[in-house]
């Protein structure tokens, strides 16, 4: 350190206190630091917890299990753990179709892009319905 050991350790503490200091201001130059990053985005656009813009429905006992909503545009994997073959097809026949194999077939599909209510069902078994809500 130099000639007088004192002066210097005052002058480190003094730098770190004005240091520490200046990063738990709530002061307008903090403030600005952190306006300057993009916004978190809300939870109610993420994709479901768990995933990225994946979402997984599984065909299980003639029923539909998974999301309730997704992200526009999201992939969705449609697994089917029952031995018979079925469809995801939307009530309109236009928004999605998906027909899977039994017996653990899987199958991709994209979701809507237009945020909304989709009903859909089983293209091969009347009883077997669900709702996909994109926002």
């Amino acid at each position: 350190m130099g000639k007088n050991p004192k002066a210097m350790m005052v002058i480190v503490a003094a730098a770190l206190l004005i240091a520490v200091s200046g990063c738990g201001s709530s002061g307008a130059g903090y403030q600005g630091a952190s306006s300057s990053s993009p916004p978190s985005a809300p939870s109610s656009s993420a994709p479901p917890s768990g995933t990225s813009q994946s979402s997984t429905i599984t065909i299980k006992d003639f029923g539909y299990q998974g999301p309730v909503s997704v992200s526009p545009g999201a992939k969705i994997t449609v697994k089917n753990e029952d031995a018979q073959a079925h469809t995801l097809t939307s009530d309109d026949g236009k928004a999605f179709d998906a027909a899977v194999d039994g017996g653990g077939g899987t199958v991709q599909f994209t979701a809507p892009t237009a945020p909304g209510s989709y009903p859909y069902h089983c293209a091969y078994h009347s009883n077997m319905h669900g709702t996909l809500v994109v926002k």
